[in-house]
């Protein structure tokens, strides 16, 4: 494994860089997917030593980590945006991209059938069925991995202004989302949005129409989080404090906030235990 991850950490390196270029808003996209795939790999890696997995396994998590968005540069190449609905997804695309790599072939058979499932499903919204409980924990930890990096990444867009100093335009229209809309009224969300929150379920992206909409987004992520130590972080660097602090004061957004708070202290409060 030693000798597959660092064939793969070279090659991810000298891949990131293929893409490097003059234009300013395609290098401020490739820049932020570059120090993106950085931070979930070592949070991957961390994972996975907090879980006690073996050596073997703790490198599969962290080649996971480094591989899980390859798909994000080619498809950045072919379609000049990162929206998936716009474009094709980035975790089927990055499939394609890793089958034709040199070092994927070194791997055992059951560990690339891991590899491509845990990264297929990194962004979807569901996990697939498997009988396979160790591909199930690799799909949880690269899951998690990622969206402890997301909320970094998507700090800065909590507001108009923010969203517009924070980058350039071609990430302003990645924010914007499958329907174009960069935002709406304050306080306005679309229909079934808030009830969803209230009931801690998840929603369909396509149903996003306005920045407040995106918001309560990042908030429903909580309840996807698999593991305690993960939710813990996101907790403890004030991400979901920040999130809270920018919606709208309505009655079913204080509801929905309280349930999610609950939600996290009591899910912080516990130990992770691996049984695979």
């Amino acid at each position: 494994m030693e000798k597959i991850l660092k064939a793969a950490h070279r090659w991810m390196d000298e891949y990131m860089k293929s893409f490097y270029c003059d234009d300013k808003d395609i290098m401020f996209g490739i820049g932020m997917k570059e120090k993106h795939t950085g931070y979930v790999t070592a949070h991957a890696r961390e994972l996975a030593l907090h879980l006690q997995l073996d050596d073997h396994d703790t490198g599969l998590a962290e080649l996971i980590g480094l591989l899980h968005d390859v798909g994000r540069f080619r498809q950045w190449q072919l379609y000049k945006t990162f929206v998936d609905a716009r474009s094709e997804d980035h975790a089927d695309l990055g499939v394609k991209v890793i089958r034709e790599l040199p070092f994927y072939g070194l791997l055992a058979d059951e560990d690339k059938e891991l590899v491509l499932f845990a990264i297929r499903n990194h962004n979807k919204k569901e996990i697939a069925a498997t009988d396979s409980p160790r591909q199930l924990l690799f799909a949880r930890i690269i899951r998690d991995a990622d969206k402890l990096d997301i909320f970094r990444v998507l700090a800065p867009y909590l507001t108009e202004d923010g969203g517009e100093q924070a980058g350039s335009s071609a990430i302003r229209n990645f924010m914007k989302g499958p329907n174009g809309n960069a935002s709406g009224e304050n306080g306005v969300f679309a229909p079934g949005f808030l009830e969803r929150f209230v009931n801690g379920q998840q929603v369909d992206y396509t149903m996003i129409r306005t920045n407040e909409d995106r918001k309560l987004v990042r908030l429903m992520w909580v309840y996807d989080v698999n593991f305690a130590w993960t939710l813990r972080r996101i907790r403890d660097k004030g991400y979901i404090d920040a999130i809270i602090a920018n919606l709208p004061p309505l009655p079913q957004v204080e509801l929905g906030v309280s349930r999610l708070q609950e939600y996290v202290a009591e899910k912080c409060s516990r130990d992770d235990i691996v049984c695979i």
